[in-house]
This record gives structure tokens, sequence and C-alpha cells, in this order.
């Protein structure tokens, strides 16, 4: 069994990578209990806070299970494509996935964290893609995830150059939202997580899989998509009382904050 452990809390999970010895380093177990958890949820998760154990949130890919497998090219390729799968039912699912980041976000781990909703960051954090001093390349979805969240070009220097981006900068190139003081970032993330597991779930479901994806298509084809998850969204009965409350002046007022 893979070294995660699952804790249902109210409306939320907590999935804990718990590999500290190993940075957790992501085996081919951890993305299979990744793809398994987010294939079928449980209906009663309306959100879900993904976490590590140890001071390292993840250091990538388990290069001592790659480099004892010996894997032939096309059986990489499938492992690839393993964490693909599990990476787009993360991001392209109902459920907001908020993640907890601290120490090591690198390689592997942050294109699993590129696969995640929301990112609180502690101090601690620290981002890179280390492949190209390994000798190595992006496997788990760097090149479209990461590169859309900080531009190919910052990303490939990031790569050529060998740069490491503490949380500040991690923080502007949009690798994370929030940035929280050491031992902060559980707390934040369960609490956004059960915030955000109180919206209507066709509303996340709107914002979840139609934001990213329309990203993909035309300008055009785009409109017309949002077109039709507005129809969706805002013709749901389930809104009219949260329109009432509106109206009766009840409803949450909009204050600036971080």
């Amino acid at each position: 069994m893979a070294d995660i452990d699952i804790e249902k809390r109210g409306k939320i999970a907590i999935l804990t990578l718990n590999r500290p010895a190993f940075r957790n380093a992501l085996d081919e177990a951890a993305i299979e209990v990744l793809d398994c958890f987010f294939d079928r949820p449980d209906p009663a998760v309306r959100a879900v806070v993904l976490r590590t154990s140890g001071p390292h949130f993840c250091a990538g890919l388990d290069l001592r299970e790659h480099y004892e497998k010996n894997r032939s090219p096309v059986e990489f390729m499938r492992m690839c494509q393993a964490w693909h799968r599990a990476f787009d039912k993360m991001q392209f699912g109902s459920i907001p996935i908020i993640a907890a980041l601290k120490g090591a976000v690198v390689g592997g781990g942050l294109e699993l964290a590129a696969a995640t909703h929301v990112r609180v960051a502690e101090r601690s954090t620290f981002f890179a893609l280390p492949e190209g001093q390994r000798g190595v390349f992006t496997g788990g979805g760097a090149t479209v995830r990461v590169a859309r969240i900080m531009t190919p070009a910052r990303m490939i220097d990031m790569m050529i150059a060998a740069r490491t981006y503490d949380v500040e900068r991690g923080y502007q190139c949009g690798l994370a939202h929030e940035i929280v003081e050491e031992g902060e970032g559980d707390a934040r993330a369960i609490a956004i997580a059960e915030a955000a597991a109180e919206h209507y779930d066709v509303t996340n479901f709107g914002i979840l899989t139609g934001i990213s994806r329309i990203n993909d298509m035309s300008t055009t084809d785009g409109l017309f998509a949002e077109s039709l998850l507005a129809g969706m969204v805002m013709t749901n009965p389930d809104l009219r009382p949260s329109l009432e409350k509106f109206f009766a002046k009840q409803a949450p007022r909009l204050e600036p904050k971080s």
C-alpha cells in the first residue's frame, strides 16, 4: 500500500502523503491511490486537503524505484500517462483541492501541486524543476500545468538556469496563492476547504471543470462553453434561497481581504 493516509472530517477529506524519510517522493503505489480516490470520490466529500508529513511537501518522482525497475521507454511513458490520468482527475474533477505546501515542492512534487486548485505555502516552501541537472525530463504534466501557471519561458529558464524559487517568488509566479507562517499551512488549508465545501455542488463543478478547459478553447468556443455552464448553474433551483438572502440583505458583505 502507498503511504497515503486518508481522514474524513465532516464534509472534507484530508489526504496526507506519509513518506517523510523520502521527502514524500511519489512511487507508483501513491499515484494509484490518488487515481482511485479521485476517480470515484465519496459523495459526502465536498472538498479535499492535500498535505504531507515531515518538513517537505514532495520531492517528486521516486528515483530509487525508477532505477530499480529499470523501465523501458514504453514502460516509462505508460507511467507518465498514469500520472497524467490521476492529475487530470484532480484538476478537472468537481471537488476543490487545497494544497498545504512546505519545504521542497520540486519536480513531480510541483506537478502534483499544480493539479490542485488552491495552494497555501508556508514560508519554508521552495520550488524547483531540477530535471536538467539530473539528466531527466518532466513527465508528470509540468509542460502543460506548470508552464501555464508560470509561463513556458519562465519554466525553461527555471530548468536551464537551475533556479530555485523561494516562496515569495513562487507566489509572484502563481505557484502559490497564499503565504502563511510556519506551522500554519494545514490549518489554513483546512479552513479554505471547509468554506469551499459549503458552496453549491453545481457552482464548484462549473468553476473547477470549466475555467481550465475553457482556457484551452478558442475565444468563440470558450464564450459558448461559458454560456452553457452559466445556464446550468444560474437556473439551478437550489440557488433560489441564496438569491433570497441577497435580496433581504442577509448575504455576507464583500470586504477586501487577502
